[in-house]
Formats: C-alpha cells, sequence, structure tokens
C-alpha cells in the first residue's frame, strides 16, 4: 500500500507510535470457547503499519499480529511468538478521539526486564533504529509528523526479578531521557497486572512466587512524577477476576482488545486536551 492512499489528502499529519515493552504489548492473545472474540480489523483511515526491518519502503494496513514480520537479529528477536495484540484496538480507539491517524512502529520484546531497555542496550538501539528508519521513510513520502510517542508495556519480568520500585524507576528514567533525546514527547503508560498466584504448581506455597505490586507501585509513582509520562490503562489488573488470563503471564485476545480501546481512548483524550496547541510541548 503506497502513501499517497494513506489518506485522500496527501499532506494528512499522522502521530508516530513506538510500541514498546514486553509480551503483553508484542501480544500473545489467542481466543478460546468462553472468549472467542478476535481482534478488531483497523478501522480504514485510522493508521498503518511501518515495517522498519523487514520491509521500510512501503506502509502496511494494520493487522493481527502486529509486529510479527519485524526481527532483528542481535535486536528485538522473536519469531513466531506474537499471536495478537493489543495495536489494532489501541489504534482505531485513539484516531475516534483525535481524527489523527497513526503509523505504528513494533520494537516490543518479549520476557524483558527494564534492564535490557537501557541506553546503549540492544534493544534500546534497535528502538532507535526503527524510529528514524519510520522518520525517513514518512519524510520520503510526504508524510508530515504531528507528534512523536511510545506506548509502553512492560514489568513482569522485572516482578519475577524482584527488582525493587527504586531501581525500576532509576532505570525507567534512564531510558525515557534518552527516549526524550530522540524526539519522542510522551511516553503513554500501560500499568502491568497482578501475578497469577493460582497458576502456582499444585503444592507449592503461593507467597514463594512473586506480586507484581511494587513495580505497580513504581509505574504509579513515575506517572505522578514525571510530566511526560501519561498512565492510560490500569485493566490489565482486574483481568484474571474476569477469567481473562491464560496463563500466569498473558491475555486472552478479548483482554488485549479491552485494554487496547481504553488506552488509545485516553491517550487520545489526553493529546486533544493537552497537546493541540502550537507550544503546548515546551
Amino acid at each position: 500500500m503506497s502513501a499517497a492512499s494513506f489518506s485522500s489528502h496527501t499532506d494528512v499529519p499522522v502521530d508516530l507510535f513506538l510500541f514498546m515493552g514486553q509480551s503483553n504489548m508484542a501480544g500473545r492473545g489467542i481466543s478460546c470457547s468462553r472468549f472467542p472474540q478476535k481482534a478488531p480489523g483497523c478501522l480504514p483511515e485510522a493508521g498503518r503499519e511501518f515495517r522498519a526491518v523487514s520491509d521500510p519502503g512501503r506502509l502496511y494496513p494494520v493487522s493481527e499480529p502486529f509486529g510479527r514480520q519485524e526481527n532483528r537479529p542481535g535486536g528485538i528477536f522473536e519469531p513466531g511468538m506474537k499471536t495478537g495484540s493489543l495495536v489494532t484496538a489501541f489504534i482505531n480507539a485513539y484516531f475516534l478521539q483525535t481524527r489523527t491517524p497513526i503509523v505504528g512502529v513494533s520494537a516490543s520484546k518479549g520476557g524483558s526486564s527494564i534492564l535490557e531497555w537501557q541506553p546503549g542496550s540492544p534493544y534500546l538501539e534497535d528502538a532507535f533504529m526503527r524510529l528514524q528508519a519510520a522518520e525517513t521513510y514518512l519524510a520520503s513520502a510526504g508524510l508530515p509528523i504531528r507528534h512523536r510517542f511510545v506506548l509502553w508495556c512492560q514489568g513482569e519480568t522485572d516482578g519475577d526479578l524482584g527488582t525493587p520500585s527504586a531501581v525500576y524507576e532509576e532505570r525507567f528514567r534512564c531510558m525515557l531521557d534518552m527516549l526524550l533525546s530522540h524526539g519522542i514527547e510522551r511516553l503513554f503508560l500501560i500499568r502491568i497486572g497482578r501475578f497469577n498466584a493460582s497458576s502456582a504448581p499444585a503444592g507449592g506455597p503461593e507467597g514463594a512466587f512473586p506480586d507484581y505490586a511494587t513495580i505497580r507501585r513504581a509505574q504509579e509513582q513515575l506517572a505522578l512524577t514525571c510530566p511526560k509520562v501519561v498512565m492510560v490503562s490500569r485493566c490489565f489488573a482486574g483481568m484474571r477476576r474476569q477469567g481473562l488470563m491464560k496463563d500466569a503471564f498473558h491475555y486472552y485476545q478479548h483482554a488485549y482488545n479491552l485494554a487496547g480501546e481504553e488506552a488509545g481512548r485516553n491517550a487520545g483524550q489526553y493529546v486533544n486536551r493537552h497537546l493541540s496547541e502550537p507550544d503546548a510541548l515546551q
């Protein structure tokens, strides 16, 4: 699909999003008899995927599993792991609020800790290469970029590792500073859920398994203290109670749809309220 067919107006501005984090951003969604919902189709003008690794010369219709082709050996690499994400639902909800299309770039890696997203790390460097490739392509295609954002969902691995809250916050801020230095204007944050302790092996004490409360508190504190961080969804914390976890760490596709819709709506409303003026990003 060519850039010209992205919109009926060749100079339409787009919002460029990096979708970053670990497996619940990358997407492990499946359907089941209780929750048969599939990922939604992308609204016609709501967005496109830019495949920075596999085919950086064009835009693609957004579909699930989002980013499944985007695997760079030595960087963000998880072939065959993505099965369905929250990205399409997010793009639809965001577009319905802002009427601005998204160009989305996959930059998430399952099982990654915040330590693996530090300045100079293979994952963060790969994310910056993907961002630069997207900017270069959009400039050549005559598609102006209105805003540059990150949607972030990560932290379960740090919960498993017992990363202290203060350490998580410090490492997150280091990553955030690098993102801002590369032109990212806001990081929209999806808070992680609770550890599904019911998955503990038979006879094993639940107390031996980590709870993600420490990381959730760190993420709440970051949203309170970092002006460039905006909390847009907390709904993963209620998914276990609804039976929407497919295993100890991941969700059925219906849950990803709900989280993406909530996050996209809230992010879009934030942009409409706070970033509509030319000097709003100063």
